[in-house]
């Protein structure tokens, strides 16, 4: 269902503000919003955590858990198993509106790692988006499917669980009224307005394709079966979802659709508020909502086991799932590899959520019966000191979960020494089983995932954000509440922090806390005073002369532009791989991909995306191939089709045949016209630099442009005298040129700088092409770069996702910006071969302030931009 852009009113209007100026305005109201909405969420949970405290302790909920039938755990499990294989199905109504299909075990397999990870840490978009992009990719979609598969499936989540929360407003209206104090009629009247909106929609769809909807907006509709079934697969997952939770509570103890009713309500308000898996937010709704129908503990006691089956237990299998991939992929399909690649993401969430279990083990007591056995065969200080450093073990988890996500080779050491130290430390703790269970499952999957975490770095190497910071920070405060809450009978006085005896937890959990709070503290000031980054400087003649020696033993001949000395260098510790740059606001553009062994390329592009967030910027890389995208995917960046790039096969050229008349006659008629060619080395150049001058002086001074830079060439002595020169002679003068971009792999050729005089002969320049292509045939080359068409290619399928739409309308009728068709037809006289080129980068409106930034870097100025 995307939004299509608005048609242009034909009446007058006041001058519309600037792009920039809206998206300012909307994030101005975005951030009130999110105050305000932080602001009433904050005020559900203190609630509701005050209402935990005072109605309930922790003996209580501890014995409702233990206290559970058998029976509802395992009709909870199966509810669960419902409620994801529901979710299985919005992929793949998702992928239909998309106009994409896709074998079922593999869109199985996608949305249920996808919603796993998703629900247990949030911000669907970005974590399972990342998932459906690796894998669905790998499949063969195009991202911009994808793409538009990821934002159908949030909006019919959204609208989903809307309808169902109004049909079960319907029937337990009587029993929500009791807690919004809201007449049932009126209750009813609303959620009846909203299922009437629904099966309006639904009629609407029936008209399919686009149609306006208000002031000039228009909405791509899926079709009406599609639609209703989207609405269908909703009620499922909702519905199941909500069992699994309702079966935990006792029985009779509420009707099943008015806690549906809250149960879609607190869903959403969870999700809204942007906390991983709604955590706290959910809780809070459900104890308030639920309060006056059944005992504070029960439900404090369900919902604890409701994580654990809905949250938890799908985290593990996914992660079970990734680590059978990586077991398999040694003779596996495109598929399972992308899955096994994804090990690092999983693995980080589900460390992450180890770490918190052990924090929370911590500052709770054992069971009376570990603590007697404890007594009988283990000595005091064992005991002690496993309580200890479980609770540093389990902050220390949650450091080593980002080097994961970052695949940092040192924390999968850590992750799996610390999981194995934990796993020792859980008999004398306190005979923790489940905590071992979830041990074993993450070193199991941390071994068989070795090869993931292919980044040599230290752990420390790169800078924590604020976010992860403020997150651990927000774990701390919350596991400093728990403990407060167990042992909130215990008295305070100054001799508790010495007592040591084996049933004495409130002082063995307060000198563990103590200690992750002073730990805590300690690495959020040590990333506080990190020293800044360096300032970024172009690289000397010694550091060209590594790059030049770099670019000749890699394949891709556009590598040859860093001799410009314009760009910046991060180069691998190993010396054979580089990333040239440029900077421009806060947009860090490396140029192509990263050149060298693509080896060399995930860590390069990892410190690149690393570098730019830690000095406040935007990374991006401009012009990569699709052999490449994965590596980008990986690092959380999205990709945007640039436009399509010309090869031309060399082996396979020939100017004979009718596809290449055009430009056979156009050599023939030079050559009558007396015009010759010639290959000068670079040693060679020097002797006509002045004549090549000359002419680029001349040829500028026709197209009243200046010299560009960043993506193309500049007439530079130094630059032009480091590579081959390709000439056009008519008599012993020299009327045209182009600079020469090869490597010593002989796999790709390509020009730069392509000048004449404004009196050389028209046929010119399809002379020197022609001749140029021949020349690297000769050579042995295997392909010849022709360059990139801007917005070349773009899907022209009706369900093309917006970027395309755009991309195809530029380049039909974008003529006074840029001579989009005019390029195209030129390099079709060479019968090539086009190849999509993309740009990746952050998402929302970050493709667009960069390819501004990547504009001006061209041009050499915003201004330079528009006068050329």
């Amino acid at each position: 269902m995307a939004i299509t852009s608005p048609t242009p009113s034909t009446a007058s209007a006041p001058a519309p503000a600037s792009p920039e100026t809206l998206i300012s305005r909307l994030s101005q109201w975005r951030l009130w919003v999110y105050a305000a909405l932080a602001v009433l969420l904050g005020a559900l949970v203190v609630q509701a955590a005050h209402k935990l405290m005072t109605e309930m302790s922790y003996e209580q909920i501890v014995e409702v858990v233990r206290g559970t039938p058998a029976t509802a755990l395992l009709l909870s499990v199966l509810a669960t198993a419902a409620s994801y294989f529901a979710l299985t199905f919005y992929d793949r109504t998702a992928l239909a509106y998309a106009g994409a299909q896709l074998p079922q075990r593999v869109v199985a397999k996608t949305a249920f790692i996808a919603y796993a990870l998703s629900n247990t840490i949030g911000l669907g978009v970005l974590t399972g988006g990342a998932v459906r992009m690796r894998l669905y990719g790998a499949a063969g979609l195009e991202a911009g499917l994808i793409s538009r598969a990821i934002v159908f499936n949030a909006f019919g989540f959204g609208i989903g669980i809307v309808v169902v929360g109004a049909a079960a407003l319907v029937w337990g209206a009587g029993t929500v009224q009791t807690v919004f104090g809201t007449p049932p009629g009126v209750l009813r009247g609303v959620a009846v307005v909203v299922l009437l909106a629904a099966g309006a929609f639904i009629g609407f769809c029936q008209r399919g394709g686009v149609q306006p909807v208000w002031r000039g907006v228009s909405l791509r509709l899926p079709s009406a079966p599609l639609a209703a079934q989207q609405l269908l697969i909703s009620a499922l997952d909702v519905v199941a979802a909500a069992a699994a939770l309702w079966f935990l509570l006792p029985s009779g103890a509420i009707a099943f659709p008015a806690f549906v009713g809250f149960f879609a309500l607190a869903i959403a308000l969870g999700v809204i508020s942007h906390v991983p898996g709604g955590l706290g937010v959910f809780e809070a709704v459900m104890l308030l909502a639920l309060g006056q129908h059944v005992p504070a503990e029960q439900i404090a006691g369900a919902l604890v086991l409701f994580r654990v089956i809905y949250f938890l237990l799908p985290l593990a299998l996914a992660v079970a799932m990734l680590a059978g991939a990586e077991w398999q992929r040694g003779a596996a399909t495109p598929v399972v590899k992308a899955a096994a690649s994804l090990s690092p993401l999983l693995l980080s969430a589900f460390t992450w959520v180890v770490g918190v279990v052990l924090l929370v083990s911590g500052v709770t007591p054992a069971t009376d019966d570990a603590t007697e056995l404890l007594t009988l065969y283990m000595p005091l200080p064992v005991v002690e000191a496993a309580h200890f450093l479980g609770s540093i073990a389990g902050l220390a988890l949650l450091f080593v979960a980002r080097g994961m996500f970052l695949r940092l080779d040192a924390s999968w050491w850590a992750g799996l020494g610390l999981a194995l130290v934990s796993l020792v430390l859980c008999l004398p703790k306190g005979i923790a089983v489940s905590e071992a269970v979830l041990l074993l499952v993450l070193a199991g999957a941390l071994a068989l995932s070795r090869k993931q975490f292919n980044r040599r770095a230290a752990l420390f190497s790169q800078a924590f954000t604020w976010g992860w910071l403020g997150a651990v920070v927000a774990v701390v405060a919350a596991v400093t509440a728990l403990l407060f809450f167990v042992y909130r009978d215990v008295d305070y006085v100054d001799q508790v922090w010495w007592q040591f005896e084996f049933d004495g937890y409130a002082p063995r959990s307060l000198r563990a806390l103590v200690a992750v709070a002073l730990l805590t503290l300690m690495i959020a000031l040590g990333q506080l005073l990190r020293r800044p980054q360096g300032v970024l400087v172009k690289p000397d003649n010694g550091a060209l002369d590594q790059a030049a020696r770099i670019v000749r033993a890699q394949p891709s001949a556009g590598a040859g532009l860093v001799m410009m000395g314009d760009k910046s260098l991060m180069v691998s510790d190993s010396q054979r791989a580089f990333i040239m740059f440029g900077r421009r606001g806060r947009s860090w553009v490396a140029l192509y991909d990263p050149v060298g062994p693509a080896s060399e390329w995930t860590e390069l592009v990892w410190r690149f995306v690393e570098q730019a967030r830690e000095s406040g910027g935007r990374a991006a890389f401009y012009q990569v191939r699709p052999e490449g995208l994965p590596v980008y995917l990986d690092a959380g960046l999205r990709v945007h089709k640039l436009g399509e790039c010309a090869l031309v096969d060399l082996p396979g050229f020939s100017l004979q045949g009718k596809a290449r008349s055009n430009l056979r006659h156009g050599v023939a008629r030079a050559q009558r016209e007396g015009l010759s060619f010639e290959v000068l080395a670079p040693a060679q150049v020097a002797e006509v630099f002045d004549q090549l001058q000359t002419i680029s002086d001349a040829w500028l001074a026709e197209h009243h442009t200046a010299e560009k830079s960043f993506s193309l060439g500049a007439f530079k002595r130094d630059y032009v005298l480091r590579q081959p020169v390709a000439v056009v002679r008519q008599g012993e003068r020299l009327v045209a040129f182009a600079t020469l971009l090869c490597t010593d792999v002989k796999l790709e050729a390509s020009v730069d700088l392509m000048r004449q005089l404004p009196d050389a002969p028209r046929s010119a320049m399809d002379f020197l092409f022609a001749q140029t292509i021949l020349h690297f045939q000769a050579q042995g080359y295997q392909r010849f770069n022709l360059g990139m068409v801007p917005l070349s290619g773009m899907a022209q399928h009706p369900l093309a996702p917006n970027w395309h739409r755009l991309g195809r309308l530029l380049f039909n009728h974008g003529e006074n910006f840029y001579n989009f068709q005019g390029l195209r037809a030129f390099k079709e006289k060479f019968d090539p071969v086009w190849e999509p080129r993309y740009l990746a980068s952050p998402g929302g409106f970050a493709p667009f302030f960069i390819l501004t930034d990547v504009a001006a870097l061209i041009a050499g100025g915003l201004r330079r931009v528009i006068t050329k």
